[in-house]
């Protein structure tokens, strides 16, 4: 028995071990080659992004900023201990002894020093918060473009892998012709010189999939896998609301302008606060002295009197800084309103050039090409026919893959600039 038990016992271990080494792969395939959609691939980057994660800590920051602005400015207290000794020729006749000395110095938080102070920093606070929110939207458009691009070639390298299909049956035929003598080598020279632009393209394709692939894994972290995949989702979002609604949401929400509004509203309380500083400051005072004959107590108010300096150079520096926050929240509204008219207008081009694809073009184009194929095999039509009948429904294909994608940039911009959430 005991020898048997010996004997089992390392199998038991290599077959237990045979299948944690089978269920980790299983675990790393199935991670590798999981779909992602686009919610997905959002949620990941913004639950595990450094620069996200950064963006936060400056909001962190500023409700810091905050609590600081809010403090009171804490005691002064000075202690001073010594000695006392009458002159040699003192007639008073003075008690030697200890002297000691204590003073409290409370400065006091002015109600036109506090108030613009505190109300700077809630400023602060609410810029950094657009800040993040901006920050959030342009990532996610980011997101979205890139993820959109990776569907993009995607379905081009996939049409490229089509066409090379089939220049290889076309390539296989005309060589079978030449060989019995029913088509001129010259056909087949042609024939292997598609075939290889058909590879060549198919390689560029390949070769731009992995750098949309890249591009996104860079976006989105490390915690996406390299051999990922996505669901290709073309253009099934939404249509934007009208122009018009859209132009008064953007004004009112944008965070961009929201952050430059909380930076001025800042840049005023600032100017508020350093005008404030031209007016006394005040402190309380308590001192107490003792000595071996008397103890006195003084109790009074210090007043700090701004004779020389009138802040003239921090006065000025905060009145232009506001002006120009003022300019710059001008021209972020023009720019925003024109950047959401170019996007409106590049979303109905794309729109109407993908329903005029998708709507018979493409459909026309693949009918002749299949046409031209049949009229090829039943002799009819010459290679050239087929290859120029291949070329329009390349080409119309192409254009669509491309309007689509052009559809969803124009419609990542417009929610970018409404700073949507979906």
């Amino acid at each position: 028995m005991k020898v048997i038990r010996l004997t089992s016992h390392p199998k038991k271990q290599l077959t237990a071990l045979l299948l944690c080494i089978t269920a980790t792969f299983c675990n790393l395939a199935f991670a590798e080659s999981a779909k992602f959609s686009l919610p997905d691939l959002e949620s990941m980057m913004f639950n595990q992004s450094p620069a996200l994660r950064g963006a936060s800590n400056a909001v962190d920051a500023a409700r810091a900023a905050v609590d600081t602005a809010r403090t009171i400015p804490n005691p002064q207290i000075e202690v001073m201990n010594g000695t006392r000794k009458p002159r040699p020729d003192s007639t008073t006749g003075a008690v030697n002894g200890n002297v000691k000395s204590i003073s409290i110095t409370q400065d006091l938080d002015m109600p036109w020093h506090r108030f613009p102070r505190v109300d700077g920093a809630l400023a602060g606070y609410s810029a950094a918060q657009a800040n993040e929110q901006s920050f959030r939207a342009d990532m996610r458009a980011q997101l979205r473009l890139r993820y959109y691009d990776l569907v993009r070639r995607t379905a081009e390298n996939r049409v490229a892998a089509e066409d090379v299909k089939l220049m290889e049956g076309i390539h296989k035929r005309i060589a079978l012709q030449v060989e019995t003598g029913e088509k001129a080598r010259f056909e087949l020279v042609k024939a292997n010189a598609e075939l290889l632009n058909a590879q060549k393209m198919q390689e560029s394709a390949g070769l731009r999939v992995r750098q949309a692939r890249g591009a996104l894994r860079a976006l989105v972290g490390l915690q996406l896998p390299e051999s990922f995949e996505v669901q290709e989702q073309t253009h099934t979002f939404a249509p934007p609301s009208p122009l018009n609604e859209v132009r008064d949401e953007v004004l009112k929400t944008n965070p961009e302008l929201q952050r430059t509004r909380a930076e001025r509203q800042q840049l005023d309380r600032k100017l508020s606060e350093e005008k404030a500083l031209r007016f006394p400051k005040f402190a309380l005072r308590a001192d107490q002295d003792q000595d071996p004959e008397w103890r006195s107590k003084r109790i009074g108010v210090a007043m700090n009197l701004p004779l020389w300096d009138w802040r003239g150079g921090p006065v000025g520096e905060a009145a232009a800084k506001l002006s120009q926050t003022d300019n710059q929240l001008a021209y972020q509204e023009f720019s925003l309103l024109q950047s959401l008219e170019a996007a409106y207008q590049q979303y109905d081009i794309a729109n109407a050039q993908v329903v005029a694809l998708e709507g018979g073009i493409v459909r026309h184009a693949a009918n002749a090409l299949r046409i031209a194929e049949l009229a090829y095999k039943a002799g009819e039509k010459s290679f050239l026919d087929v290859m120029d009948a291949q070329r329009v429904y390349r080409a119309a294909r192409n254009e669509l893959i491309t309007a689509q994608f052009e559809l969803a940039g124009a419609w990542a911009e417009i929610e970018r600039l409404r700073a949507s959430a979906q």
